[in-house]
């Protein structure tokens, strides 16, 4: 689709709404509207003192919509001017596209992965949660099911912001190795038959960057630790022991409130690494398995079985772990309702306490190919959610974040489920942006964020195992100038 903007330059903003709108659309911009049959969209901005009006003139298929949004501009903050007119045009967008689809997009107009951190900010304005849940269906035009979710997970939110205190960060550390590269994986990972000679350097990096790490944050109080990937049950069980003895002298861990492992992958699991994992203080592990049909889990390139799911939990709980986590996907390649239902029941059965549901996100820079047989599986991949989201509610769950990701089937989202008392405060605090995060690892994003006024500074490592074993100096320095006063 051809696009034009007028009287602004928000061209992120535009593409972004016409491909949430036409997922399989082709974007480019022109300086005016095309005199062919191509489909355009011509996006204008006119200001007169402080009022401001978008309009939106859409061309598809030789068929012509026009809509509007106005605002009036009462600040002279310019990053909330700019808010408010990225906001205005994109809906106009929104509601000149709206008219052409058959199905109305379950989360409106929204576009941001973080939907929950736009309701605490409505209500940080002065609205109340009734007031901010009528905005999200009736302005952003979310669905009923979507907003009650959005607004538990905002509560979960508030709740973790208060045992937060502004002087603590969580700690996250990447292990970037999997026993296998899965299918549909966009993660910068290493399947261990490609870089198993790359580990042992690469920990001993990672063990230097944690002590360092360790020094920059001595006036800070640790609140969660979080080891990801990745999967770091690859490490064997020394490794593993070496690992979190550094992490345990290189920071005071007598403030934290949780400490996770991701076990991940089945088939890296036994007993002497989850009594390792156990005996250096963590306390939650995650089992993911994505799926419980096997059928499915060889398409996507695992190497265990539903039945391996099984004997790796009940090994977690034989370890004495009170909080395991479980990660299923909805849209996998070979995956239909009826088998996606069983998958639901056979978790549910076992009783963890947190569950994630994800939808499957294409890769970035897919082809029209994949793009287009992405959106035809927006009904499919719906009535997957909603069954997952009955099951676990029916089973005493609640959804505590919700994250979004750009190409995910159908436009859908991520919800990590939990029991009561069980929510993960490092996914609260990941997701939502409420915390200074401190990331040692390939790939990882260290945050420091200022929660009064929202501003957010990022430092990222280098996402490479090699890249990042040839690079210490540099994070140090970093990190430093990222947590300097």
């Amino acid at each position: 689709m051809i696009y034009v903007l007028k009287g602004h330059n928000l061209r992120h903003a535009t593409e972004e709404m016409i491909l949430h709108m036409l997922p399989t659309a082709i974007t480019k911009q022109e300086q005016c509207a095309p005199h062919d049959n191509r489909d355009y969209c011509v996006s204008n901005l006119e200001t007169e003192g402080a009022n401001v009006k978008a309009t939106a003139t859409v061309r598809i298929q030789m068929k012509i919509n026009v809509a509007e949004r106005t605002a009036f501009i009462d600040t002279n903050d310019e990053l909330a001017k700019k808010r408010i007119l990225t906001e205005i045009i994109k809906l106009s967008i929104y509601d000149a596209i709206l008219p052409f689809l058959e199905k109305k997009p379950e989360w409106g107009s929204l576009t941001g992965v973080r939907p929950a951190k736009l309701a605490r900010g409505i209500m940080q304005r002065g609205f109340t949660r009734a007031e901010t849940a009528v905005q999200f269906r009736e302005k952003f035009g979310v669905s009923a099911e979507r907003t009650a979710m959005t607004m538990r997970s905002a509560a979960y939110t508030e709740n973790a912001m208060d045992k937060l205190q502004e002087n603590t960060f969580s700690l996250y550390i990447g292990i970037p190795f999997c026993p296998s590269r899965c299918s549909y994986c966009s993660f910068v990972s290493q399947s261990v038959e490609k870089s198993k000679e790359l580990i042992p350097s690469y920990l001993h990096a990672l063990c230097d960057e944690i002590k360092h790490t360790g020094q920059i944050a001595r006036d800070l109080m640790l609140s969660a630790i979080y080891i990801g990937g990745g999967t770091p049950t690859t490490l064997s069980p020394s490794q593993l022991n070496i690992l979190m003895q550094c992490v345990k002298s290189s920071f005071d861990m007598s403030n934290i409130i949780e400490y996770t492992v991701e076990a991940g992958r089945p088939d890296t699991i036994n007993f002497e690494k989850m009594n390792v994992i156990k005996e250096n203080g963590a306390d939650r592990v995650s089992i993911n398995p994505q799926t419980m049909n096997d059928d499915v889990l060889k398409r996507i390139g695992r190497h265990h079985t539903a039945k391996d799911v099984i004997k790796a939990f009940e090994t977690a709980r034989k370890a004495d772990f009170k909080i395991i986590n479980m990660d299923i996907i909805a849209g996998l390649e070979g995956d239909n309702i009826k088998s996606f239902e069983k998958t639901m029941t056979d978790i549910i059965n076992l009783n963890p306490e947190n569950v994630t549901v994800h939808t499957l996100a294409i890769k970035r820079g897919a082809d029209l190919y994949d793009k287009e047989a992405n959106a035809k599986r927006y009904d499919e991949v719906k009535q997957m959610l909603l069954l997952s989201s009955k099951k676990l509610l029916n089973s005493g769950y609640g959804p505590y974040y919700i994250y979004r990701q750009k190409f995910t089937a159908g436009g859908f989202e991520n919800i990590g489920w939990c029991k009561p008392q069980t929510e993960s405060i490092y996914n609260i605090a990941m997701m939502e942006e409420i915390q200074n995060i401190l990331s040692v690892g390939a790939g990882g994003v260290s945050k420091r964020v200022e929660r009064k006024t929202g501003k957010i500074i990022r430092f990222a490592n280098p996402k490479y195992p090699k890249e990042y074993i040839e690079c210490g100096e540099r994070m140090i320095i970093g990190k430093q100038n990222l947590m300097a006063d």
